[in-house]
């Protein structure tokens, strides 16, 4: 039976990674009485950190789901991974939810990624409490902590403050309560506020009682006039501010020695919204052709979306669903709504970590798992055949960084396919194209980390062993003087030979020109039908390239004179004269190397767009304007790709990881000579070790 959607709460655990927010669900499954020992992330025995690659780097790589009830109330605990290249997961994941938790380290305070968290979460508009962990490490500081909060844009209010500090912490002041609760032996306990402490108390009560009332016009009024709340108005306006997202409040934790679980599963079950209360869901009708909704109601029509595709060895392909409106029953045929086809549904789950548990139906508000869906995937939406409608899709970051692979044993390239085709359906931020031009097959993911956990995968999963490579850069050739030139070619065998002679005029043609040919034979001293064979052979040439093997390119080649054989010529014979020309010719005519250039979008805090500026000029990069945006600023520049292979980890490393780019293909330029020469011997001397092996 489908619960009860008033009683469900979906939250999302976020922030940077390593702050601890899988020891938090851990703790929070445990104190709720989900699990019954409190899993570590560091023996590799947390609920939803389950992948074998988590296991061993002791970081979440993907977003997993676990549920646990609590004072008759569901909560859904969606755990996203925090670093910086499995953003994607952490964005898909917040879709699933209606409320966020954002995890800051009681050390470090707010982070990189808890910067980005946060902003994804006000794009959805979504209500947050903040929990400083780690508070029982050496030289947390929960005050520090909390100054780090104003670079959030946001009303952010302790509701703790904590007690005791670094390896001394052992509880916290409920700022509502006035009241303290202290941890000892796993055992928690309510006592007076220590006396020490009864002046901060006082302080930061003060300022959330305002908080409290500022959510509410008539409240505001009593306050000022009064001077005080009593704690029921108090707990009212702070629980509907939370609710709405007008409040932000600040929690105590330390995950791993279980101090802090009840207050927030609390502050869930009664301050974060239900599914119900986010208001119906907007998306497009596709029977209308245009934008509808869906109401948040178990009779409604369907409407689910895929936020996680996972490949379970055993299983099978598992997609991780949320319900927005209408019952999914388990062997129901619904439509994916994005593809335009029909999914016939087995079994359907609730998942805790990576053990399912099979249900009958899944209600609005409800998060579940599928296995084995043909044609869906991460994005996509199932809904009633009947109803057509798609909820908007997940917006995935465009890959940053690119590689060549190549397999380690001959005969693994089927292979290598099919295993990025499944990890590629996992992660769509993955992408993968074998590039004709340089016979290379690239993968392209967020960051390097985010890259090699691909290659690991391939090993681990799918037993494809790969090399990785920078990716070629496609230059070209052309040229920039004049030539004119003779090809011939003449073959005396014992039968019959082989006789063909141009003569060729070369020149350039403008940037972006491509190529052209020109007859200009005069009474027959090429035959008509030979001259399509000197254009082939022309075209051949270009394309195996001449200077350094790169296709060559903005060239006019015109035939103006030449001889035939009335018994040796043949369509070979003119096609081998005309590439020994203009490959003679193309030599004398001044050849230089062109370069792919990028137009390149760099996104930075605005204190290091100064730094990002000189990096660029660095790498022969022309600035072509710079926006300042707030608190970052977008630099705009052109760049060439040659340069721009290893920017990703350059960029992260100048802006502390808060920096950004997309990249995309402008035009080609001359090569410089000195780097021209050096790109023709390099390449020059892999096609020679090529050819020996």
């Amino acid at each position: 039976m489908a619960l009860e959607i008033a009683k469900i709460r979906n939250v999302g655990i976020v922030g940077h990674g390593g702050v601890g927010k899988t020891s938090l669900v851990e703790m929070l499954l445990f104190t709720a009485g989900a699990v019954t020992r409190l899993g570590r992330v560091d023996d590799g025995t947390s609920t939803t950190d389950f992948d074998p690659d988590e296991v061993k780097r002791k970081i979440s790589i993907n977003t997993a789901v676990a549920f646990c009830d609590y004072k008759g109330h569901r909560i859904n605990l969606v755990d996203t991974p925090g670093y910086g290249d499995f953003i994607a997961d952490a964005r898909a994941g917040l879709r699933a939810v209606d409320a966020a938790v954002v995890v800051v380290d009681g050390v470090a305070g707010v982070q990189v990624q808890t910067e980005k968290v946060w902003k994804i979460a006000s794009e959805m508009d979504m209500p947050r409490a903040v929990v400083v962990n780690r508070l029982d490490r050496e030289r947390a500081d929960f005050f520090r902590a909390l100054e780090s909060l104003s670079r959030l844009k946001g009303r952010v209010f302790p509701l703790h403050i904590p007690v005791g500090e670094e390896s001394g912490f052992r509880g916290f002041v409920d700022l509502v309560k006035m009241r303290a609760t202290i941890y000892a032996d796993g055992k928690a306990s309510e006592t007076d506020i220590p006396a020490d402490l009864k002046d901060r108390a006082t302080e930061y009560r003060e300022k959330l009682v305002e908080a409290a009332a500022e959510t509410d016009d008539d409240l505001l009024n009593k306050y000022l006039e009064e001077g005080a709340l009593s704690e029921a108005e108090m707990v009212k306006a702070l629980r509907a501010g939370i609710a709405e997202g007008k409040i932000v409040p600040v929690l105590c934790a330390a995950a791993t020695r279980n101090i802090g679980g009840v207050a927030l599963l609390e502050l869930a079950v009664e301050s974060f919204p239900s599914p119900a209360e986010r208001g119906d869901i907007t998306g497009t009708d596709l029977k209308a052709k245009q934008v509808g909704t869906r109401a948040r109601d178990a009779k409604a029509p369907t409407a689910a979306l895929v936020f996680k595709t996972l490949n379970d060895p055993h299983v099978g392909k598992l997609s991780l669903f949320r319900v927005y409106s209408g019952t999914v029953r388990a062997d129901a045929q619904l439509l994916n709504a994005s593809r335009s086809v029909k999914e016939r549904l087995g079994h359907i789950s609730w998942m805790q970590g990576k053990a399912p548990k099979n249900v009958e139906s899944l209600g609005p508000g409800e998060i579940g798992v599928v296995a084995k869906l043909k044609e869906t995937q991460t994005g996509d939406t199932l809904s009633d055949e009947s109803h057509p409608f798609e909820v908007p899709r997940i917006k995935f970051p465009e890959p940053a960084i690119s590689f060549a692979i190549q397999p380690k044993t001959r005969g693994d390239e089927d292979k290598i396919s099919n295993a990025l085709a499944r990890i590629a359906e996992e992660d769509p931020a993955v992408h993968y194209h074998f590039d004709p031009e340089t016979k290379q097959l690239l993968v392209s993911g967020v960051g390097n980390l985010h890259v090699e956990m691909v290659v690991e995968r391939m090993k681990r999963k799918y037993n494809v062993d790969v090399n990785l490579l920078p990716p070629r850069v496609p230059y070209r050739e052309t040229v920039k003087g004049r030539s004119e030139v003779q090809g011939k070619y003449k073959k005396q065998t014992g039968g019959r030979g082989q006789y063909g002679d141009v003569w060729l005029k070369i020149e350039p043609l403008q940037r972006g020109g491509g190529f052209d040919f020109v007859d200009d034979i005069f009474g027959g001293a090429v035959p008509r039908n030979y001259i399509p064979s000197v254009e082939k052979g022309v075209r051949d040439c270009m394309k195996r390239g001449i200077l350094a093997g790169y296709p060559v390119v903005d060239l006019k080649v015109t035939l103006y004179d030449g001889s035939y054989h009335e018994v040796d010529s043949s369509d070979m014979a003119f096609q081998i004269a005309a590439s020994m020309g203009l490959q003679k010719g193309f030599m004398e005519a001044h050849p230089i190397l062109l370069e792919p250039v990028m137009t390149v979008e760099v996104t930075t805090p605005a204190d290091h767009a100064g730094d990002v500026i000189g990096d660029l000029n660095s790498r022969r990069g022309r600035i072509v304007g710079m926006e300042p945006a707030g608190d970052t600023a977008v630099v705009r520049a052109q760049a060439p790709m040659a340069e721009m292979l290893t920017y990703e980890p350059s960029l992260r490393s100048m802006t502390g990881g808060r920096g950004g780019y997309s990249m995309e293909f402008s035009h080609y330029e001359e090569v410089p000579a000195f780097l021209a020469d050096k790109v023709v011997k390099e390449t020059k001397a892999e096609r020679e070790k090529a050819e020996k092996h």
